[in-house]
């Protein structure tokens, strides 16, 4: 706003003492001080309002005015309340800078000018930025991109002073301010990503407010295409239904978030509307970038059909060839290879999933730690009806192995992720996922994807919603056991443990706690009664008692064998 609209409006008591040839200055703030150096607070540009209690006599006037002047104030309003009337001194050495002086009746109160200068810059300046994402859009949607969302991100800092970030479902940055100090860690992200997949899958009423520490932020959801929600039209729905025209089971693990460092609660409708626009704007960016993916998930989709059908490794390789220029461009041989296989499974038994376990696992594959999408554009997966299936390129194998202790280990790969898809899957969904060792022909690319598939299994027979095995797991008794089926496991495991679970509860004795220490210590005495700061005496006293319960032998390796798999299995 200008420094003449001040004058125009009667209701803020303000009488012009000097300055008339600079009122077309304009105003981007309103700043209350009483200091005699306030500068350190301000940035230019303000409307600066004091009751004059800084001044102890005439020669105050100039040093104060003189440090306003250096920080580019846009004014100086002085209130008469405690003098009567502003000192002559005051305005001489205002007129002396050049620096606009109004006089504020001592009726008015400076929360009146506060809240009349900061609703007009507001208004001004959200009516400026809805005007540059207006353009921005039809850039973007018209031609090629305009800078993608650091750009959209950017406006929202200096025109509005907000910051935000863009976040993935998994709580990965995706794009952020470039002048963000300190910048949001990844703990906070994985935090904010968390809320948000619950609130959706709750079906609340975005924007989400989040508190961490002392932070307050506001999510809003990315849709995609056809779905651009505003303020007025932003129903609740339920669990699993509908939203935007597509299921939320469908968009709830692959669609972004903007955050917003501020409580939108009591925002106006015009100014969420504002940032429902800047949503719309960044989802542009987030189908391009979806469908840039388009060449990397076909050629993956062949090589899955090849080796899914038994072709001929010679075809296979040839398929792999076209692949690794796209995926790692200036690579001059071939890459090792890895297959990481994906499911989603909901408890309803809602079946074709493949594609939401596609989107997923391109999310769950790049580094979450790494801003931008370059990593995403090095994995290529495809999707069968209930699994999505990755072929990941490792350009930097060691040629001292075989590469079967190189690329992605499966424990890492869901460390960061866990916490905002467990809160996703909101208590009746699963993902599971299995990780092949690494090879270097297509030859082994049908044993990778079984592999793959084999340690997808075994992390599905273990508890919890997120849930991955890898390859170094099908060596032992692992493979074997998420094939037992579940009443020969119950059966089992019932016949073992059960007597010693009713003993446990009656006497509060711990034997199953002690059964597992004995067996963890390899049937070490001492050992075992160091773990469990026992004396040995009341150890053999506890043993004795599992053996006379279950009728076996703890010093047998077999009746060993099958406690330790009973254990494995309930």
């Amino acid at each position: 706003m200008r420094l003449r609209a001040l004058l125009d409006t009667d209701a803020l008591g303000l009488k012009l003492l000097g300055g008339e040839d600079e009122l077309d200055r304009t105003v981007r703030g309103v700043m209350t001080t009483d200091l005699r150096d306030p500068s350190r607070y301000l940035s230019g540009g303000e409307l600066v309002l004091t009751g004059l209690a800084w001044r102890r006599g005439a020669a105050d006037s100039e040093p104060f005015v003189r440090l306003l002047v250096q920080a580019q104030v846009a004014a100086l309003a002085a209130g008469e309340a405690e003098l009567g009337s502003v000192p002559e001194d005051l305005v001489v050495a205002c007129a002396r800078h050049r620096l606009p002086l109004f006089a504020v009746h001592e009726s008015v109160a400076f929360a009146t000018i506060t809240e009349h200068v900061v609703r007009q810059v507001s208004g001004e300046r959200a009516g400026d930025l809805a005007a540059v994402v207006d353009r921005h859009r039809r850039m973007m949607t018209s031609g090629p991109a305009g800078g993608g969302p650091d750009v959209v991100l950017d406006l929202l800092g200096s025109d509005l002073d907000l910051r935000a970030w863009v976040l993935s479902p998994t709580g990965r940055q995706v794009a952020g301010p470039k002048d963000a100090e300190p910048a949001l860690a990844a703990e906070v992200c994985a935090k904010l990503a968390a809320e948000h997949l619950a609130a959706t899958r709750a079906g609340r009423r975005a924007p989400h407010r989040v508190s961490v520490g002392s932070t307050t932020y506001s999510l809003f959801p990315v849709r995609g295409r056809g779905q651009l929600p505003s303020a007025a039209a932003a129903p609740r729905v339920p669990q699993g239904a509908a939203a935007g025209g597509r299921e939320v089971r469908e968009t709830v693990l692959s669609d972004w978030l903007l955050v917003v460092e501020a409580d939108a609660g009591d925002w106006a409708e015009e100014r969420l509307d504002l940032l429902y626009g800047v949503t719309q704007l960044i989802a542009v960016e987030r189908d391009r970038r979806d469908a840039a993916r388009t060449v990397r998930r076909r050629l993956a989709q062949e090589v899955l059909e090849l080796v899914q059908t038994g072709a001929a490794p010679a075809e296979i390789a040839a398929r792999l060839r076209v692949a690794a220029p796209v995926l790692l461009p200036g690579l001059g041989a071939a890459p090792h290879w890895q297959v990481v296989v994906a499911r989603v499974e909901w408890e309803d038994g809602d079946g074709q999933t493949g594609r939401v376990a596609q989107t997923l696992l391109e999310e769950i594959l790049v580094d979450p730690h790494a801003g931008g999408p370059e990593q995403s554009d090095r994995i290529a997966v495809a999707h069968t009806g209930e699994e999505a299936v990755a072929l990941v390129p490792l350009p930097a194998v060691s040629s001292e192995h075989d590469g079967s202790e190189a690329g992605i280990l499966a424990d890492a790969l869901l460390e960061s992720v866990r916490e905002p898809l467990s809160a996703g899957l909101d208590g009746d969904g699963r993902v599971t996922l299995g990780v092949s060792a690494a090879v270097h022909s297509a030859e082994g690319l049908r044993g990778a994807l079984e592999e793959a598939r084999h340690a997808r299994r075994v992390a599905a027979a273990r508890p919890g919603r997120v849930c991955a095995a890898g390859h170094q797991e099908l060596a032992s008794h692992v493979l074997l056991l998420p094939f037992v089926p579940d009443d020969v496991r119950r059966a089992f495991t019932a016949r073992l443990l059960d007597p010693l679970r009713d003993y446990d509860r009656r006497h509060r004795a711990e034997l199953i706690p002690t059964l597992e220490a004995f067996l963890d210590s390899d049937g070490s005495w001492t050992r075992c009664a160091n773990r469990l700061h026992l004396h040995v005496n009341t150890l053999r006293y506890r043993v004795g008692r599992i053996e006379q319960l279950t009728g076996r032998d703890l010093s047998r390796l077999e009746d060993k064998l099958d406690f330790f798999l009973a254990l494995r299995m309930s």
